[in-house]
């Protein structure tokens, strides 16, 4: 497996593999990886020639300072998880690396970065279309591929490609899970054993709201579920919001013929819990 850390070779390297009409997938991460990640690598492996994974923890995404600090880094243990599934390349570039200079663009989503996370995370969704439109750059893949689990940010990652004409395909993959319903995140590692046996009830949750909808008004499955999460001494509820999956805008039991979502963000102490399921598909 080869491992870059810098642009120009891994660029270089890219090119040659096209030379030779190879098609290329694409994993951006942030490290930390777990069985989520592997399955976005495993089927970038699957479906092109050559593939890149990135881990780089970006931080022009990170609205506060100490969430920055506090994210997990476990770049050689990562390193060996990929080499292990045939991973062909890793890109692992330093800030410095990835911002020689400060990239002061500021994106027009319109209103898909201010609902939902970015109502409560300002700049996040402009960090990560910056960071991801440098990836694609440099990587220039023909496939790339992202968890529906951060469903705002793909949404977000599809506008910022058309934006920019970016020539690739963007590939939503299923929320991995725990056995018992938690969705698969970096942060779960950082969850004190009575949080993590609350945060299972996140998926309930969500779990309620789809068999509730949509013979029932959407108010009340709000409300419903805030009841729920909030029940629990482990947990404290930010969000929940029903939406139409192609703009984000709120959904209603008129909505039930296209695809609406349930979209949450929970706490578990210091440590914050996103999550999504479709509501009738």
């Amino acid at each position: 497996m080869n491992v870059f850390r810098h642009k120009k070779s891994l660029n270089q390297w890219v090119r040659q593999g096209k030379a030779r009409g190879m098609r290329l997938g694409f994993v951006p991460t942030m490290g930390a990886l777990h069985a989520g990640h592997l399955e976005l690598a495993g089927r970038a492996l699957k479906e092109n020639d050559l593939v890149v994974c990135s881990i780089f923890v970006n931080p022009i995404q990170f609205n506060k300072a100490e969430d920055l600090e506090k994210y997990p880094r476990s770049l050689e243990a990562d390193l060996r998880q990929l080499e292990d599934i045939g991973c062909d390349a890793v890109f692992c570039p330093d800030t410095r690396e990835m911002y020689p200079e400060k990239d002061a663009r500021v994106f027009d989503f319109g209103h898909l970065d201010k609902v939902m996370e970015g109502r409560y995370r300002e700049g996040h969704f402009n960090g990560v279309a910056i960071v991801v439109d440098r990836l694609f750059r440099i990587t220039e893949p023909d496939k790339a591929y992202f968890g529906e689990k951060d469903f705002q940010q793909l949404q977000i990652i599809r506008a910022m490609v058309r934006m920019e004409g970016h020539p690739v395909e963007i590939v939503g993959c299923p929320t991995v899970r725990e056995p018992d319903g938690l969705a698969l995140s970096s942060r779960n590692a950082r969850l004190t054993k009575a949080q993590r046996q609350e945060a299972p009830g996140i998926y309930q949750a969500l779990k309620k709201a789809r068999e509730m909808f949509p013979a029932t008004d959407t108010k009340e499955i709000i409300h419903a579920v805030t009841k729920q999460i909030n029940a629990s001494p482990e947990l404290e509820l930010e969000y929940f919001e029903i939406v139409k999956a192609r703009d984000l805008l709120p959904a209603t039991r008129a909505h039930a013929n296209e695809k609406v979502m349930g979209c949450i963000a929970v706490h578990a102490g210091d440590v914050r819990l996103i999550d999504n399921l479709s509501l009738n598909s």
